[in-house]
């Protein structure tokens, strides 16, 4: 039987056993607990026979047998790693409720049959996970089956191929299905794998990162799909040259990705599907699976570990051990039309290490530090285009934005989506995502505005370089005045980010820079002066934007029900009032931070010089940079203890 944990010590961690897990607090055990109530609390809302298992909750746009298909693999994605990795070792009726849903599932005369995959159906991306669950639980499940179910699932399996997928990480899903039925020994298409994956190597732009399809789609989808999948795919088939590609590449991926977490386990907020949450550690125990990863074992279950234990103290799953649609609450806003009630246990993945034994190092050695444990950081990311940096002292990670947009997936004319275009992510603040809020465009936007009120969109990002402290990109628009191009050059120091615009724009438009949005339960507390506007929250947490050059005025936004983090946000902003025509320099500073923030100290401080195009900024410390935008945009650091020079572009 399986031991397990009581609720009470997967809320607080409290496990006594300081020395295997001072950071955290959570072992092996906690996960197996986490998993087992997760799969106890679905099982009330499966349909008799258990083929679908349908989730309270807003449905999505497929329709409700296909959530209720979703629920049932997205479940069995979880049920398989707790199965394989224990060897089986788990309560007989995890096993048969999962091989009564095949049963009754692929009869086509059950009530609750599943509906048959059809192009670019939902079907596909469950077919999915439903093959990878029966690969890994092969030896108590799809084995032990009677054969006419087995002929059934795998003759339901076999309708994905040739159906049309959407160009993105879907194109992986048929990927592992034929895979399976390849090693079960049942017909399957070879060409439906290879197309499969050369496709993704389209999308690979280096570096460790996929786009996720065409252009410049950033975010999570990149280790919890792009990686995953083929990884997984050389796992099932034993292919050893491409399987050596897949892993370098993720254990170049991790070397970044591991920054991506705070010290108190929160994941940047940014991208779409946020409601699969803690998946975001699926690539962290994959690069174990696969022995493609860089970090020690001890970090990779620090950094794991603190993410699932930080969404468990913030009431996920919630009261009925559900997952819900949303973050730490329910909130739409952060979601997208497809996902549905069981959407959410894509979260499943989150759990791939169980499939790694208990006397794996990376469940027996100590928890070791991660590296926003230690010191401050700043990786610049040329991959996606970003900067990012993380603060020690108060835990929190910032990503500078200035290569992922999205647009292919938009209307050229029509909003841009916040979860990518910002300039600014964080790991304790959500861009403002309502209607509302989105048609505002406030917070983490350098916006020109019209005369007749028309704001700017950052729609499609332009990005010029990722290097060292610094960060630049470009985006143009067309407003009733004439066209619109920004160029953006950041440079980061600790919570710091040192913004500079080169603005061309019509006479007479207004600026207006955005900082991040802060959100809570109760509305944050707002105070501005002379060039500065700062948001504060009872914890000490600020969001704060000051005026250097150019921008003049200073506000603050007020949203409702529009944050992720809160139902109360509010972000402060900068304004120039009329811009001169042609090309004019702006220059702010923002920061997200736990710090103590005199905006007039930290003003007085930092001293700014333009000339042109270029601008040249003093720190309080000495150190200098230099940066340009426009014809020949550069970047230039010079360290205060007398290095040499660090530039951009590279000597």
């Amino acid at each position: 039987m399986l031991r397990r944990i009581s609720t009470n010590a997967l809320t607080t961690g409290a496990t006594g056993d300081g020395w295997h897990s001072p950071y955290t607090g959570w072992t092996r055990a906690h996960w197996e607990a986490a998993a087992d109530r997760l799969l106890d609390a679905v099982v009330p809302h499966a349909v008799p026979g258990f083929a679908q298992v349908r989730l309270p909750g807003r449905p999505s746009i497929a329709g409700l047998s296909s959530d209720g298909l979703e629920g049932y693999a997205r479940t069995f994605l979880l049920a398989a790693f707790r199965i394989a990795g224990a060897g089986g070792d788990v309560p007989t009726a995890l096993v048969e409720r999962y091989a009564d849903g095949i049963a009754h599932g692929t009869d086509p005369g059950h009530r609750y049959a599943w509906p048959a995959p059809a192009d670019c159906s939902q079907q596909l991306v469950e077919a999915a996970s439903i093959a990878l669950a029966l690969h890994e639980t092969r030896p108590w499940l799809f084995d032990r089956l009677d054969p006419q179910v087995q002929e059934r699932i795998v003759a339901w399996l076999a309708g994905v191929a040739g159906k049309r997928t959407w160009q993105s990480n879907w194109v992986l899903f048929p990927v592992v299905v034929q895979q399976f039925l390849a090693n079960v020994g049942a017909p399957h298409d070879p060409a439906g794998i290879d197309d499969g994956l050369d496709r993704i190597e389209q999308w690979y732009v280096g570096h460790g990162w996929y786009t996720d399809g065409a252009g410049r789609c950033f975010d999570y989808y990149a280790g919890w799909a792009m990686h995953l999948y083929p990884l997984m795919w050389s796992r099932m088939s034993g292919d050893r040259e491409r399987g050596d590609r897949y892993r370098e590449r993720l254990r170049t991926f991790l070397a970044q990705y591991q920054h991506m977490f705070a010290r108190d386990g929160a994941p940047l907020h940014q991208g779409r599907s946020l409601c699969y949450r803690f998946a975001s550690v699926a690539p962290l125990w994959l690069g174990e699976l696969t022995e493609a990863t860089p970090l020690p074992a001890g970090r990779t279950r620090r950094i794991a570990s603190g993410v699932l234990r930080h969404f468990h103290e913030r009431g996920v799953p919630d009261e009925r051990g559900l997952l819900d649609l949303g973050w730490y609450e329910r909130f739409l806003p952060c979601t997208q039309p497809y996902s549905g009630p069981a959407s959410p246990y894509w979260a499943s993945k989150a759990f791939l290490g169980l499939l790694l034994p208990a006397g794996h190092p990376v469940w027996t050695v100590r928890e070791a530090a991660a590296p926003i444990d230690e010191a401050d950081q700043v990786v610049a990311m040329p991959g996606p285009g970003w900067l990012l940096h993380a603060t020690h002292h108060d835990g929190i990670v910032r990503v500078v934005n200035h290569g992922s947009d999205r647009a292919r997936h938009l209307a050229a004319s029509g909003l841009e989506d916040p979860h990518y275009t910002r300039f600014g992510y964080a790991s304790h603040a959500a861009p403002d995502t309502a209607e509302q809020a989105r048609t505002r465009a406030v917070d983490g936007h350098l916006a020109v505005v019209a005369p007749d009120g028309t704001i700017s969109r950052r729609r499609r990002i332009e990005p010029l370089g990722a290097y060292d402290r610094f960060a630049a990109s470009a985006y143009e628009d067309e407003l009733p005045g004439g066209p619109v191009r920004v160029e953006t050059a950041s440079v980061v120091r600790g919570p710091w980010e040192l913004r500079v615009h080169r603005v061309t724009a019509p006479p007479g438009c207004g600026v207006r820079d955005g900082g991040y949005a802060l959100a809570g339960a109760r509305p944050p507390a707002v105070d501005s002066g002379s060039g500065w506007a700062r948001v504060r929250r009872p914890d000490g947490l600020a969001s704060v934007a000051i005026a250097r050059h150019g921008l003049r005025d200073a506000a603050v936004a007020r949203a409702l029900d529009a944050n992720a983090y809160g139902v109360c946000s509010a972000t402060p902003y900068l304004t120039a009032p009329e811009h001169p025509g042609g090309s004019a320099v702006y220059v702010s500073l923002v920061a997200l931070t736990g710090d103590r923030v005199d905006p007039v100290a930290v003003a007085e401080s930092v001293d700014v010089t333009v000339d042109g195009d270029r601008v040249a900024v003093t720190f309080p410390d000495g150190e200098r940079v230099e940066v340009a935008l426009g014809a020949e945009p550069g970047y230039v650091r010079f360290p205060a203890d007398g290095r040499a020079p660090v530039r951009w572009p590279p000597d």
